[in-house]
Formats: structure tokens, C-alpha cells, sequence
């Protein structure tokens, strides 16, 4: 049911002109990349395909679908059977896309692929949104940790994807410990002003805190005086003091002056954390400052002034006629600006000799064969099965897309280390055929 009205829409009408059942293929892609961005990065895969295996209606939402006569007796009658039986092809989680790139290939009897169209954009969109933002503040922190603190600044669902999608691009651990429950992301905190206001001093406040988690712990220094915050915070933990957070002011500065008082009181090893509406500029502007990780937040869970990957999901190839068996054919919409190219797509990175990147090769037809065509078919393939005959194929651990994102980054060009605004540092090659690569 977290669907949109018009899919159901489709489906009826479908059924009535016997469309409903003709093969047909969607594809999930970005027309464009956000403007500025020079790449992104793919996430929400495993979680549409574990959508996608609970995707069912109830008899309490058919029933309401009915009562408000949102579907007639026919449609809810064969919803109450829905089970899609179709083929998934998709570019695995950690990987990057470009301009045109088939994220998400869907076959299937029409009626069936059409009705995935709100699951499939409302994860990929969203997850791919955090995880292009998180790469790239993992890129402008140039090393040091990044934590994901979103969850306060979305909705308390949304806050679970975006701590996995900033994961898999890269960061280091997340505050939310549903998602360090569901997907053992490390979790970590400190403690807010609150907690230190509540306390009579500062000082007690730090003594509560050293007591009940060790000298580790990471002290928050910035509710009254930082100096004086400092001082305290190594009078009370000793120079073992795990670390300091500073939330406010000019981060920059004050981690300096933080850095210079620490290593004179003899707290060399004491880490300086900074948080507060940080992104990834904020970030690469903080790259010469003495900083030991960042708090990410809010800039983190919205994508960092892009929200949504702007996904579509279109239908670009069906069968050509209703016969059992007959052929897909290419359509496409002509309208201004939305202009889709027709034809089942396949994918594959081209690389030079080096291994680095030099394009994003789309070709029109069957999808080749890696194993047929060997070093003929010009490049990394990007696709892989994740569904056959309606059965999910591809299952992974988290762990592991996270490892595809840092080796798929590494051979894009150099280009694709700048933060500032430009074009994708791929383009985009359309072929028919993959013996026409030269």
C-alpha cells in the first residue's frame, strides 16, 4: 500500500485490455546527474529486494482498496494473488552510476513490473540520495572518521536507511542503534549540553560521565568556556582522555586552540571531535585544522542539497505482440526534456590498461554474456541477477558492498576528487551491439 493510486490505475485498465499480461521491461535510472555532482552512488538494492518478497496486499487493503472504489472486483481479485514472477537485473549496492545508467532492470508480466514503480523510486532515490552525499564527505574528511548523527533530522524510518547507505559509502559508525541492530553498524555517542546542564558544574557533569564510561569516553566542551571546558575535562580524566567534542563556533579555530591546551596539559593522544550542520565543503574546509572526526547530520540525511537522485522508473521495451514467446521491441516517450531511449538496456564500465575508468558503455539488446564474450565485451560488467523467475538470487553482506563503493570510486578519475561543482567524470557511450565499442 505505500504505492501511488495510478499504479493501481494502470493495472486495472490493464486487465481489461489484456495488456496486463504482456512482457515488459522497466528501467530505473537518472536522466541526469544532480546538478554539479560528477557521480553517484547506487544503494537501497537489498532492502527494495527484501521489499520486493513481502510485496503483497492483505484482505484488510483490499478490502479498503474496494470499499473506496479504488479497484474493481477483478483488479483486487488478482492483487489478492500478486506474486512477482519476473527477472531483476541491477547494479549491485557500493557501485557508481552515471548519466542514463540502468540502476534497476525489471521484466515481468506488465501488470507486475508497472506496480513496483513508488517501491523501487522511494528507496533508491532516497538511499542513493545519502549514500552519493556520505561518498563524498567521506572524500572531503580525507581519511578521518565520519559518524552518522542524522536520525534526529528525518523521519525515524528514513533514519535507519540513510545510517546503512552512509555506511556502505564509507563512514565509520552511526548514532542510531536500530541500525547498529539490524545491520551491525558500529554505533557510537558522547553526550549533549543537556547532560551537562542538568549537573550543578561542569566539572560533575565530567566526573558522572568519566565514572560511569572510563576515560575514553568523548567529553562535550563547548556548553560554557571551551578553555576552561578543557582544562576541567583533562583535570578529571587525566591525559588518557579519550576525546573532547565541540559542536559550535568557529570549528576550525577552536580546534586549534583545543589542540594547542591539550598538548600543553600533556593529552597528546586526546581526539578532537567537531559537529554541527557540517557538510561535505564544511568538511574539506576543516582539512588543515587539527580534527580527528566529524559528526554528520542533517546535511547527511536531506543528500546534502540534493534529496533525491532523481530516479524515474520507465517502461522501454514490450513484447511485440501477445503471442507466448514474442520478441521485445523498443519504446520510448518523445517529450521535451523527458525523452527516454528505447530498448533493454546492458551496462558495462570501460577501463583502460591501467584499470582506471574511462566511460559508461549502455548498450541496446540481450545482455551479453561475460563468460561468452570474455575480454570482447569492452569493460566491467556493472549488471547482476538479483531476481530469476520471481526468486531473489542476490544476497550480499553489507560489508561487502561497502568494499565494492571504495574499489569502484578508486578507478574513476582523478576528477571525481573534487568537490566542487562540474560534469560527471564519466560520460555516457550508447551502443547497439558491444563489437561497436572501437
Amino acid at each position: 500500500m505505500l504505492t501511488d493510486h495510478y499504479e493501481l490505475t494502470m493495472v486495472q485498465a490493464s486487465l481489461r485490455s489484456g495488456a496486463a499480461a504482456r512482457r515488459a521491461a522497466f528501467e530505473l535510472f537518472a536522466r541526469r546527474l544532480p546538478a554539479g555532482r560528477r557521480y553517484g552512488v547506487v544503494a537501497g538494492t537489498d532492502r527494495f529486494l527484501d521489499a520486493l518478497e513481502g510485496f503483497r496486499f492483505s484482505a484488510e487493503e483490499l478490502a479498503w482498496l474496494r470499499q473506496h472504489n479504488v479497484v474493481d472486483q477483478v483488479t483486487a481479485d488478482w492483487l489478492a494473488s500478486y506474486h512477482f514472477s519476473g527477472d531483476v537485473w541491477g547494479y549491485p549496492e557500493g557501485e557508481t552510476y552515471f548519466s542514463g545508467s540502468p540502476v534497476l532492470v525489471v521484466e515481468a508480466p506488465f501488470a507486475e513490473a508497472v506496480l513496483l514503480e513508488t517501491l523501487a523510486l522511494s528507496i533508491f532515490n532516497h538511499d542513493g540520495a545519502v549514500a552519493s552525499a556520505a561518498s563524498r564527505m567521506v572524500l572531503a574528511a580525507r581519511g578521518r572518521p565520519c559518524i552518522e548523527m542524522g536520525s534526529r533530522r528525518t523521519h525515524e524510518q528514513a533514519a535507519l536507511a540513510a545510517a546503512r547507505a552512509a555506511y556502505l559509502a564509507g563512514f565509520a559508525s552511526t548514532s542510531n542503534l536500530a541500525a547498529g541492530q539490524a545491520y551491525g553498524i558500529p554505533t557510537s555517542g558522547t553526550s549533549a549540553h543537556a547532560f551537562t546542564l542538568v549537573h550543578d558544574t561542569e566539572r560533575d557533569a565530567f566526573v558522572a560521565q568519566v565514572d560511569s564510561l572510563g576515560k575514553q569516553t568523548t567529553l562535550l566542551v563547548d556548553t560554557y568556556d571551551v578553555e576552561a571546558a578543557v582544562r576541567t575535562a583533562v583535570e578529571v580524566a587525566g591525559t588518557g582522555l579519550g576525546a573532547v567534542r565541540i559542536d559550535s563556533g568557529d570549528l576550525g579555530e577552536l580546534a586549534r586552540q583545543v589542540r594547542r591546551q591539550l598538548d600543553g596539559l600533556g593529552a597528546r593522544d586526546t581526539r578532537i571531535v567537531v559537529t554541527g550542520d557540517l557538510d561535505e565543503l564544511a568538511i574539506a574546509g576543516l582539512a588543515a585544522a587539527p580534527v580527528d572526526g566529524y559528526g554528520v547530520g542533517t546535511s547527511l540525511v536531506t543528500g546534502s542539497g540534493h534529496p533525491t537522485c532523481g530516479f524515474v522508473y520507465k517502461l522501454v521495451a514490450r513484447a511485440a505482440s501477445d503471442a507466448a514467446g514474442a520478441p521485445l521491441v523498443g519504446v520510448a516517450k518523445h517529450s521535451p526534456d523527458k525523452a527516454t531511449v528505447a530498448g533493454r538496456k546492458w551496462a558495462l564500465r570501460r577501463l583502460d590498461d591501467s584499470g582506471a575508468a574511462t566511460a559508461e558503455v549502455i548498450g541496446i539488446g540481450p545482455l551479453p554474456d561475460q563468460a561468452e564474450h570474455g575480454a570482447d565485451v569492452g569493460g566491467r560488467r556493472l549488471l547482476v541477477d538479483l531476481v530469476r523467475d520471481g526468486d531473489r538470487v542476490w544476497r550480499e553482506p553489507l560489508a561487502n558492498s561497502r568494499d565494492r563503493h571504495s574499489r569502484s570510486f578508486g578507478e574513476l578519475p582523478i576528477s571525481a576528487h573534487q568537490l566542487s561543482r562540474g560534469e560527471p567524470v564519466l560520460r555516457t557511450v550508447y551502443e547497439t551491439d558491444v563489437r561497436q565499442r572501437r
